[in-house]
């Protein structure tokens, strides 16, 4: 198979690369090359979207048989596709394209979308804004290309990760201590890894399956899911748990930020953001790894990268919502 993969360079982009440079297929990346190498044995085609320059047709070759787009802006994805209409497309969304964040066990055959924004916005106006460009992106890839997957991954996780919303954890596990939980540990949340998500959007590519899939893997506790991170740091770290209300009072703020605690999400309204049903995924040949193997990956690439930014509150305030907490 030859893939193109528009991206390469960071994280899923180039996960996807290096997974189909590892089965053999001839793999081209084209991006602006800006953020970093593409994988071994894969070959580099500049090009910015960005900037409206025109696809290079030549330099990558007329003869696609695949293309993987993680872009989140509209006019981004009609330039791809309208370059590689013939293509069998796998677009990459995200579970952001649903409103409904509250119901538990929803799949994309059962859920409403976004209305669609078919113009490049400024994504940091909120993850509403993110989805329904991401709605765009679907309806011109379902458009436009002969064939198409959709996949809607939820939280990816493992090396790679810049956001820290789930290498938080790997991180403050191996440390060890008292460890500030957030909410009920029965809350359920769910992840996936970078690298079983990658190997799974190369076999769509390679069968050519078409449809729309949720990229996510099995729902589980919260509290199961630390346990697995503790195991996979070797890690005996004790967790405290901390209502939703307590945190709110002491500045910590959910999902993400300076003052975040990742994985940590205000019940209920989004008690169905990360517990939908991965059922669908599964039985279209996702397999993923247990969440142990992800959080000893994920450290160990936090640890070569001590230069990479991390997010989540720091220890101090950490700290100081525990003492309170024991101080009640």
């Amino acid at each position: 198979m030859r893939l193109l993969v528009l991206g390469g360079t960071v994280f899923l982009s180039k996960a996807v690369a290096a997974e189909a440079v590892a089965r053999g297929h001839e793999v081209v990346c084209a991006c602006r090359g800006a953020s970093g190498a593409v994988p071994d044995g894969a070959r580099l085609v500049r090009w910015d979207r960005g900037a409206g320059d025109p696809a290079p047709v030549d330099a990558i070759g007329a003869d696609v048989d695949a293309v993987v787009d993680v872009a989140r802006h509209p006019s981004w994805v009609r330039a791809g596709v309208a370059s590689y209409p013939g293509a069998h497309w796998v677009f990459v969304s995200t579970i952001n394209v649903y409103p409904d964040t509250a119901t538990p066990g929803l799949t994309p055959a059962t859920s409403s979308l976004h209305d669609a924004v078919h113009t490049d916005e400024d994504v940091t106006a909120g993850p509403e804004v993110y989805g329904a460009m991401k709605v765009g992106c679907e309806e011109a890839v379902t458009a436009g290309a002969a064939s198409s997957v959709v996949v809607r991954p939820g939280l990816i996780s493992g090396p790679g990760d810049v956001t820290s919303r789930f290498g938080y954890w790997p991180e403050r596990l191996a440390e060890g201590g008292e460890v500030l939980a957030g909410g009920d540990p029965a809350d359920v949340v769910q992840i996936i890894d970078v690298h079983d998500l990658a190997a799974w959007l190369v076999m769509l590519a390679e069968s050519r399956r078409t449809g729309v899939f949720d990229g996510i893997g099995p729902a589980l506790s919260i509290g199961e899911l630390l346990a697995g991170v503790a195991e996979g740091v070797g890690s005996d770290a004790a967790l405290t748990w901390v209502p939703d209300a307590f945190l709110a009072e002491h500045e910590v703020e959910p999902w993400s930020g300076g003052q975040g605690l990742p994985l940590w999400l205000p019940r209920p309204e989004y008690d169905g953001m990360l517990a939908r049903d991965a059922t669908p995924a599964l039985e279209a040949g996702l397999v993923v790894r247990p969440v142990s193997d992800t959080a000893r990956e994920t450290l160990a690439w936090m640890r070569d990268h001590p230069e990479v930014a991390r997010t989540g509150l720091s220890r101090e305030h950490e700290r100081r919502v525990l003492d309170a907490w024991a101080a009640r």
